[in-house]
C-alpha cells in the first residue's frame, strides 16, 4: 500500500490562485476563475485564494465563503442583532432578525459594484499556527493536522517558506485510495 508525503498531494503555489496585498476582492474573484481554468480539470478546483506580501510571501487566504461574506451588511443594527443570542434569544430568532435585516438592506446585485472594490485584506484570513505542514510530513500528520484544526487546506513548507497548499479533497482522495487497496487486499 502506497504512503504518501505531502509534498506528493499537494497543488504548487505555482499553480494556485495568488493576488498581492492591496487587490480588490474583484481581482482576486478572477484570479481564482483563472487558476481554475488552467488547472488539470481531472482534478477538484480550487476554492480560495492566497494573498502575498511585496516579498511574494502569503499572509492570508481569501475563501469563497469570506467573499460571500462581504456581500453581508456590517452595520451597527447587525451587530446588535448578533449580540441577543449572549441574552439567551435562540438562534432561530437571531437568524429571522439577520435575514430580515438583508432583505431590507441594498439588494445583492447593488452590492457587487460596491464589494468589488473592497479590499482583500478586509476579508482575508491569516494563517494559524497549526495550518502548517512540512512537505515531507507523511499523511497521517497531515490528516491529524486537518482533522484537529478543522482545516480544509493546510499551507505547506519548505525550510520555512511556504511552497504549496494541501487541500482536504486531496487528502481525502489518498485516503480513499488507500481503503479501497486494503479492502482489496482482504479478499
Amino acid at each position: 500500500m502506497k504512503t504518501y508525503t505531502v509534498k506528493e498531494l499537494m497543488v504548487p503555489i505555482s499553480e494556485y490562485a495568488t493576488v498581492p496585498e492591496g487587490s480588490t476582492l474583484f481581482e482576486a474573484i478572477v484570479a481564482l476563475e483563472r487558476a481554475q481554468e488552467e488547472f488539470d480539470h481531472k482534478k477538484y478546483h480550487h476554492r480560495a485564494i492566497l494573498i502575498l506580501d511585496k516579498n511574494g510571501r502569503v499572509i492570508g487566504k481569501l475563501s469563497q465563503a469570506d467573499v460571500l461574506r462581504a456581500l453581508e451588511p456590517r452595520d451597527e443594527d447587525v451587530e446588535g442583532i448578533d449580540e441577543l443570542s449572549q441574552f439567551g434569544f435562540s438562534p432561530k430568532l437571531v437568524q429571522g432578525l439577520r435575514k430580515e435585516k438583508r432583505l431590507q438592506d441594498v439588494p445583492l446585485k447593488d452590492l457587487y459594484v460596491v464589494t468589488a472594490r473592497l479590499k482583500v485584506e478586509e476579508f482575508m484570513q491569516a494563517p494559524t499556527e497549526g495550518e502548517y505542514v512540512e512537505q515531507d510530513a507523511s499523511l497521517d500528520i497531515a490528516v491529524h493536522q486537518l482533522v484537529l484544526g478543522n482545516h480544509l487546506a493546510l499551507l505547506v513548507t519548505k525550510a520555512g517558506r511556504i511552497v504549496g497548499i494541501l487541500r482536504l479533497t486531496d487528502v481525502f482522495g489518498a485516503v480513499l485510495r488507500g481503503m479501497k487497496e486494503g479492502m482489496g487486499n482482504r479478499g
